[in-house]
């Protein structure tokens, strides 16, 4: 029998509506099945089961927790959660969840057990579109198409002999209804009515049309056409309506396959970059070719009010990109920053396009700058976490004069960045000249670190060190022998001048004007 974890059903439903209440206390809950409660029949023994508490108040669901404990089933869903018994929950060992007030039950339960049902696997919805699509065509007598929201045809009959007109040839050729003002209408009556609608000819050279919405409560799914030459069978009203429910089950049963399967995804994605993942998982969705990581964020929205709209907004455009360029989007959301794992099989330059056209159209989208950051190629799965960890130190180094690079483009940079780490981390390494020249530069108003940083940036050169401070090049001169003398620092040995340069670059803050902005 199917069984779904808890958590994991939670995730494919994804609704605010569904809210867990109890967990039991080791938290390894699997659901098998969907049950409606009869109050007029007793429970059934039913291991795993998930029970709709249908006609009972959440207040007076404490003895039915209890029946359903003794029946080994695994939960019960109330619909409101005001005086749910949580604590009888807890005590019998069996999960509590709510729906919302105004949730329809055949709603619920046609959702949750379409959840439970989902596989991860991709094709096994569309062949039963296709098989159910010829079963109306053979039950009403005229062809049959099924199609989303948007009018794309999902699947269509092939029953040999039945008359198709040129939109149905069209529409069948590009998987896509041809558009129009008069088409535009005859959508808007089909899911405004409650049931089958038939719809005349919009040409001479067409046919008329039986159509029905498909739906799941109110929220439309798609919608189901035959073509209608005036023979079709006397109750083909009757069976489309059949068919439409049907449709919905399988519609809603293909969007949690796929909504598990990217939750898996992005749990296994979360678990690569950190390098968590196991081995196998790793090349089940990476394949055994090399890997890039790439990373893309807005700039400086993070203390915006809109920031974590924004950044959910951009993880869609990314994986819509990433999908339509190579039809994987093996993408995820971490702390803001969305990663993007991209095969690094073939023109290098590829992923910097790919980068580039991502930050403009997203930048357009989103009304903010977007940065993108591409980490080092992976040979495989072990790599991922290194060439993160590279991506995310080029985000750092993102400024509006570069809003995309790759790691090799500022390696220098980088290799400061991975400096600036080890040196903030040991004590013995932290120590140094600069440290008590900042001090009296901050206690005595003077710029002698910041003299120091620009005359070592300027090779030494006092002429165009005074020219990036802006003084005279004398002027220079006596803030030089100054830190000298005051501080002890010996300018003439180079081994103290590096030591005093990476120590005022990488921890004082004193990044080069050219850089674009500090790495402190």
């Amino acid at each position: 029998m199917d069984a779904r974890a808890l958590g994991d059903l939670i995730d494919v439903v994804r609704s605010p509506a569904l809210r867990l209440l109890a967990v039991p206390r080791d938290g390894a809950v699997r659901i098998t099945e969907v049950l409606l409660y009869d109050a007029h029949a007793p429970l059934p023994a039913a291991p795993g089961a998930l029970l709709l508490a249908v006609g009972v108040r959440p207040g007076d669901a404490g003895p039915l927790v209890r029946e359903a404990a003794a029946a080994a089933m695994a939960g019960v869903l109330v619909r409101g959660a005001e005086n749910a018994p949580v604590a009888e929950a807890q005590a019998y060992g069996v999960a509590l969840l709510s729906v919302e007030e105004g949730a329809a039950w055949h709603h619920v339960h046609l959702t949750l057990a379409s959840a439970i049902e989902a596989r991860p696997a991709r094709g096994d919805g569309l062949a039963d579109l296709f098989a159910l699509a010829g079963a109306i065509a053979t039950a009403t007598g005229g062809a049959t198409s099924l199609e989303d929201p948007h009018q794309r045809i999902l699947a269509y009959s092939t029953v040999p002999g039945q008359p198709v007109d040129e939109d149905r040839r069209q529409g069948i050729l590009g998987l896509q209804v041809p558009e129009g003002l008069a088409n535009a209408a005859q959508y808007r009556a089909v899911f405004a009515a409650p049931g089958p609608v038939r719809l005349p000819a919009l040409t001479d050279g067409d046919l008329p049309r039986l159509a029905v919405a498909v739906r799941a409560g109110d929220e439309p799914l798609g919608s189901v056409w035959v073509v209608d030459d005036g023979t079709l069978a006397a109750d083909a009203e009757k069976t489309l309506i059949q068919g439409a429910s049907t449709a919905a089950l399988l519609l809603l049963r293909a969007r949690a396959a796929e909504e598990l399967a990217r939750h898996r995804d992005t749990e296994l994605l979360r678990r690569l970059l950190d390098g968590t993942a196991e081995p196998e998982d790793a090349t089940r969705l990476l394949g055994a070719g090399p890997v890039r990581v790439a990373a893309f964020a807005p700039a400086d929205t993070g203390s915006a009010p809109d920031g974590e709209w924004t950044s959910l907004r951009l993880l869609d455009l990314v994986r819509l990109q990433c999908a339509a360029r190579s039809g994987r989007h093996a993408c995820v959301r971490v702390d803001g920053v969305v990663y993007a794992l991209l095969a690094a099989s073939g023109d290098a330059e590829q992923h910097r396009r790919l980068a580039e056209d991502i930050v403009h159209r997203a930048g357009q989208a989103l009304r903010v700058p977007v940065r993108a950051a591409l980490g080092p190629v992976a040979p495989g799965p072990g790599g991922v976490p290194g060439s993160r960890t590279d991506a995310d130190l080029v985000l750092r180094l993102l400024h509006d004069g570069l809003p995309v690079a790759t790691v090799d483009e500022v390696r220098a940079r980088v290799t400061l960045l991975r400096l600036a780490a080890v040196l903030r981390e040991d004590p013995g390494l932290r120590a140094g000249d600069w440290q008590r020249i900042v001090a009296a530069d901050a206690e005595q108003g003077t710029e002698y670190a910041r003299t120091l940083a620009a005359w070592l940036d300027a090779g030494c050169d006092v002429g165009r060190a005074s020219k990036e401070l802006s003084v005279h090049p004398n002027t220079c001169r006596y803030r030089l022998k100054q830190a000298c003398r005051q501080f002890g620092a010996d300018l003439q040995d180079p081994d103290r001048r590096l030591v005093l340069w990476l120590h005022l670059r990488t921890l004082g803050g004193f990044d080069h004007p050219r850089a674009g902005r500090p790495s402190a």
